[in-house]
């Protein structure tokens, strides 16, 4: 009886199996097709990415606390915090709408306002894209903190944030990005538009945030003590340069998700190629970037500066960012080692005509950015949205050309609407900080509060300054 059962188990469950095969798939649910998952793979890429750019933020943070004084620290954090708080609900409402909505002549965007009425942006969703290209607008938005710290006013800090991604940015954005600005409609042709090429930000981004900061420090005038009577520059050094170097690192980091994102999909041999070689040259740009900036301090002035080298790391970063998917590991190099000599070079010549940055934002983001976008006219050689070579592959003068109009037409912009917009908050909410508040610290100041509670009470019992 045992024996009878177990046989008759094995035929039934025979028979099941036997059935389940010629059946298909009747208990089981058909898998994604190969399309869904280079969809999937394509949002998770741009996700990822988009996740290392917003790390970013706190990048900036670390640098410019750590090279502005200790009495500062709340203040610089909590801008660092509150640009990317405004950037997203200012992009979120106007700005991404201005960016990428239906173009008024190639130089505004005139709907999708709000995130309404969406269209899809290739394979990837729309709400995707639009993750990715708030992390950039932060990153524009957030530059300036450095040029202007130590004696800006919180509120005018809320409100430049809150203009720059509402309205300056996404402009520009629209101009190079949307498909269908002025400066570059990335229809594969230059026919109707100047050929334009920014892959990654280089100007978009960064000397967006540049020249908002050049004119943003000369509006402010400089931190108290900064320069002597007779004119020469005196050094503020910052407080921690370990936290510093954190920050360097960070934004280093960030990098790899900032350019090789911007070929936004990877699902495909060309895409993953294209990814890698992104990834190499921002790679190599900063290094060698570090490597100008590091030789070139030392010959100056007689010792390895660490703060200029950091510099330079980013100031490669930033120079490689419109070409990184045009040119070669070499090209790369030396757009990097020429990047370096640039940062030290820049934060010499705006403290001989008394402009006060105290991070050298404005030679990393606005002189390595003007240097990385007109690269892009010398050394492309690798074929992509470009359209033609650079001069030194025997491309000629077409692109360069497009590149200088590029610049010229953003610093314009920028430079006018950043300047109208900090001489108004100058004369409403103001602008800068009185004269007490500046010599007490930002956080006290401004917040009532410390980074260093321990430090700052040790300061008081001595009597010592910051």
């Amino acid at each position: 009886m045992r024996l009878t059962w177990r046989k008759a188990g094995l035929a039934l469950g025979a028979g099941l199996g036997l059935w389940l095969a010629s059946s298909g798939t009747a208990f089981a649910q058909e898998g994604p097709s190969t399309s869904e998952l280079a969809v999937a793979m394509d949002t998770f890429f741009l996700l990822i990415a988009a996740a290392l750019v917003f790390f970013m933020q706190a990048g900036f943070a670390m640098l410019t606390a750590g090279l502005t004084r200790s009495k500062n620290t709340t203040n610089i954090l909590f801008k660092n915090m509150m640009d990317f708080v405004m950037c997203s609900l200012a992009f979120w409402a106007v700005g991404y709408g201005l960016a990428y909505g239906t173009s008024a002549a190639g130089f505004i965007g005139t709907d999708t306002f709000f995130l309404g009425d969406v269209r899809e942006e290739g394979s990837v969703p729309a709400l995707a894209s639009w993750f990715f290209q708030v992390v950039f607008a932060g990153t524009a938005a957030t530059i300036v903190a450095g040029a202007m710290a130590e004696r800006t006013r919180f509120t005018a800090y809320l409100i430049y944030s809150f203009i720059i991604s509402l309205f300056i940015y996404p402009v520009v954005v629209h101009w190079i990005w949307s498909g269908s600005g002025w400066l570059n409609t990335y229809s594969g042709s230059t026919e109707g538009n100047w050929g334009f090429t920014d892959f990654a930000g280089s100007t978009v981004v960064h000397s967006v945030g540049g020249w908002a900061s050049l004119i943003g420090a000369m509006i402010l005038g400089p931190r108290l003590g900064k320069y002597g009577p007779d004119g020469k520059p005196r050094s503020i050094p910052g407080h921690n340069m370990a936290l510093a170097m954190l920050g360097t690192f960070i934004l280093w980091l960030g990098w790899f998700g900032f350019n090789p994102g911007s070929q936004l999909a990877i699902s495909s041999q060309g895409n993953a190629d294209a990814v890698a070689l992104v990834a190499v040259t921002t790679n190599l740009a900063a290094a060698a970037g570090a490597l100008g900036a590091l030789l070139t301090a030392w010959f100056r002035y007689g010792k390895p500066d660490l703060g200029q080298a950091m510099n330079g790391v980013l100031g490669g970063l930033v120079a490689i960012t419109a070409g990184c998917a045009y040119v070669n590991p070499l090209s790369a190099i030396i757009i990097g080692v020429i990047a370096g000599p640039l940062v030290v070079f820049g934060a010499e010549l705006l403290d001989r005509v008394k402009i006060d940055d105290p991070v050298g934002a404005v030679p990393v983001h606005l002189i390595c950015g003007i240097w990385g976008t007109l690269a892009v006219g010398l050394f492309a050689s690798i074929p992509g949205n470009t359209g033609t070579t650079g001069l030194f592959f025997g491309g000629g003068a077409t692109l360069l050309i497009a590149q200088l109009v590029g610049v010229l037409a953003v610093g314009v912009w920028t430079a006018g609407l950043a300047a109208v917009m900090f001489y108004v908050l100058k004369a409403t909410v103001g602008l800068r900080v009185s004269k007490e508040e500046e010599e007490a610290g930002l956080d006290i100041g401004e917040h009532g509060s410390v980074a260093y509670p321990d430090l700052a009470g040790a300061v008081r019992a001595t009597g010592a300054a910051d």
